[in-house]
């Protein structure tokens, strides 16, 4: 029992962790990818002297990938928290991440990894909570649907992230594979940032991008991909879509976003989907 709690524990910590982010980013005033990139820089400099030291260092095949895992989670990053700006909490973190869809069917086609039946039953009801919670902006115009299609793009980057990242995994210790993916992707949204005219942050914001980069980042994003050595990718991505249920009861706490009752149904369908995905998958 204990060896089974231990790696459902681990995520669902990160679960809980990423579940601020939302939040967090609505404090700041920066420019998104001044944000973005702030986060990503101030985890990449915690983690430098992993990389110097680490032993023994990635394989060239796991670095290639960790590079490329962190070039799609700049991706993903640029693109969600500019959709935060545009749209409600809610319905960004439930379209990015409706990424398990994504996940299911390429685990199946570029990992060999066949979900099983309970995993797509799991898939199905968490993905069609989490459409639920954000359904109060689906049908909007202007600058919330375009919030939302930013989200889901969003949604597609992350899921080449995690699925690079289960590949990775494979390859070599947690620590240097994070450390490695969050430096290429501080690089990239630095670069864009100040290629933007986007950068320095606003410096009230630093206390926030701080605890961005603490929580849902480092503990969070970290707890996730060690979790991908222990879980199938497209399991993983299921339980992440607890992230949207955390962040609307956040929402609801500090921002006075009242959930409706078809968000409260959607929040069901999410735990109940979680449930039913990570009972199917044996460790």
């Amino acid at each position: 029992m204990r060896g089974s709690f231990a790696p459902a524990g681990t995520l669902g910590l990160g679960v809980l962790s990423l579940s601020w982010a939302a939040l967090l980013i609505r404090f700041t005033a920066s420019p998104s990818l001044a944000v973005a990139a702030g986060r990503m820089a101030l985890s990449a400099l915690v983690l430098t002297p992993v990389v110097v030291a680490a032993r023994p260092p990635l394989s060239r095949s796991g670095a290639r990938l960790a590079a490329l895992a962190g070039s799609f989670l700049a991706l993903h990053f640029a693109l969600w928290t500019e959709s935060l700006r545009l749209t409600t909490v809610a319905s960004s973190v439930a379209l990015v991440t409706t990424n398990p869809i994504f996940v299911g069917l390429l685990s199946w086609a570029v990992l060999g990894e066949r979900p099983s039946r309970a995993l797509w039953e799991g898939i199905l009801l968490s993905v069609a909570g989490g459409l639920l919670i954000g359904w109060g902006d689906f049908a909007l115009g202007g600058s919330a649907l375009l919030g939302d299609m930013l989200a889901l793009l969003g949604a597609v980057a992350a899921s080449a992230y995690l699925l690079l990242g289960r590949r990775a995994r494979q390859e070599g210790a947690l620590l240097p594979y994070v450390a490695l993916a969050y430096g290429v992707a501080a690089l990239l949204l630095l670069a864009a940032a100040g290629g933007g005219g986007a950068l320095p942050p606003l410096p009230g914001d630093w206390l926030w991008i701080g605890l961005l980069a603490a929580g849902p980042q480092l503990l969070g994003h970290t707890s996730v991909n060690w979790a991908l050595r222990r879980f199938p990718a497209s399991a993983v991505a299921v339980a992440i879509l607890g992230e949207p249920v955390g962040a609307t009861l956040w929402a609801y706490l500090l921002f006075r976003e009242v959930p409706s009752p078809l968000q409260g149904a959607g929040v069901a369908l999410v735990l109940l989907g979680i449930v039913r995905a990570l009972r199917g998958v044996r460790l």
